[in-house]
């Protein structure tokens, strides 16, 4: 399914896409699709920051833990 989208550009840009066969619709839509595709990837590398930063507490608090237990075994 597709939606209808549209844009204020001006006059001469239009005219110059025309002169060059430039696909302005084809054009949008790739370039759209580009930038969401960035957007994504810019969210996972911020989670995969956000997970490291959790690991390494968990680890933190995980070491501690053991460390306190075996001290409470001797």
């Amino acid at each position: 399914m597709s939606v209808i989208i549209t844009a204020k550009i001006p006059k001469k840009l239009k005219e110059e896409a025309k002169k060059y066969s430039i696909n302005i619709s084809k054009l949008v839509r790739e370039a759209l699709e580009r930038e969401i595709t960035r957007k994504k990837i810019e969210e996972i590398r911020k989670l995969q920051e956000e997970s490291k930063k959790i690991d390494k507490k968990i680890k933190k608090e995980f070491i501690a833990k053991a460390i306190r237990e075996t001290r409470n075994e001797q």
